[in-house]
């Protein structure tokens, strides 16, 4: 058994063409699970693998002779395509200018996303790169903005009956397990944002989604590496603006929808699959406001090692 996700949990085949091999090498120096080996001029399985073949598809991608062919775990030899010209590639300056333009989007316009701009979105954030393959992101697409403002609504009904979660009585009994970190956050950051949520939605005034007319939400199963979701939605987020579309990240309904019978009904109506650690929501739409500058950005430490 190869490394388990909630997709399979067999290791993929490995077919190899030994008429076809050259005994380069390249895939032996690409399979970090040292499932191959060159014996006698010409590649062969190990018999010491690390984990199983985990169907990254490396040693298929890299052979010049076409002498690999991984099949399973959701990857195959229909899955290769000819890598994109280096000249058709973006600059740094080009990439960098992509991002200085972006900022997050909450005002929008009153027009539809069109569905080929949604699936171009869709497309890009399939290539992120993922802890294990085959990816255990899942996405919900919200592709209206009555569908974004039903599950807003939906939402702030499931998180009535949680109330108590941020309630003083509970942030006390709770300070000593999650520290003075996790005390201010509930109390300075989470506690307003679910009160403000329900009480804006009560008088018509969506906060969740900010009335985008559309949507991804990503998430990850209890397999996944919690930063796969994440990665996928800034892919998806760059790819949107790339296509002239205004995004916001919104990170504030996924903690809610994690635990409770209320929450457990919300992702059984959204076809949300599993639980997971992180997770996210993209919305998008063309941009309302036009910004005029924009605004440096810091990280808290920069440690140079010697």
């Amino acid at each position: 058994m190869a490394i388990p996700t909630s997709r399979t949990k067999e290791a993929s085949r490995i077919i190899l063409d030994g008429e076809k091999c050259k005994g380069c090498g390249l895939c032996v120096d690409v399979c970090k699970d040292f499932s191959l080996v060159i014996k006698d001029g010409k590649v062969a399985e190990s018999d010491n693998p690390f984990f199983g073949c985990i169907g990254c598809g490396h040693c298929m991608a890299v052979c010049p002779n076409g002498a690999i062919i991984i099949e399973g775990r959701f990857t195959s030899e229909a899955d290769l395509f000819a890598i994109p010209d280096k000249d058709n590639a973006s600059s740094y300056e080009s990439i960098l200018t992509l991002f200085q333009r972006r900022r997050s989007i909450r005002e929008f316009k009153d027009k539809a996303v069109e569905q080929e701009l949604i699936d171009k979105v869709i497309e890009a954030a399939k290539t992120a790169p993922m802890g294990l393959p085959p990816s255990d992101v899942g996405i919900v697409v919200f592709n209206s903005r009555e569908k974004l403002d039903r599950f807003a609504k939906d939402y702030c009904e499931s998180l009535k009956s949680i109330k108590w979660f941020v309630s003083n009585w509970f942030l006390t009994i709770m300070r000593p397990f999650w520290g003075k970190a996790g005390d201010e956050m509930f109390r300075g950051f989470l506690r307003p944002l679910v009160l403000k949520y329900i009480s804006e939605i009560e008088e018509g005034r969506n906060l969740v989604t900010y009335d985008a007319p559309a949507g991804i939400y990503f998430y990850g199963s209890q397999y996944c590496d919690p930063a796969d979701p994440l990665i996928a939605a800034t892919y998806a987020m760059t790819a949107a603006e790339s296509l002239g579309l205004g995004t916001c990240m919104l990170g504030g309904v996924h903690p809610f929808i994690q635990y409770g019978k209320a929450a457990l009904k919300l992702r059984e109506k959204y076809g949300i699959k599993f639980k997971s650690r992180e997770g996210l929501i993209v919305v998008m739409g063309y941009p309302r406001v036009k910004y005029q500058k924009g605004i440096k950005r810091t990280f808290a430490n920069i440690f140079m090692v010697n």
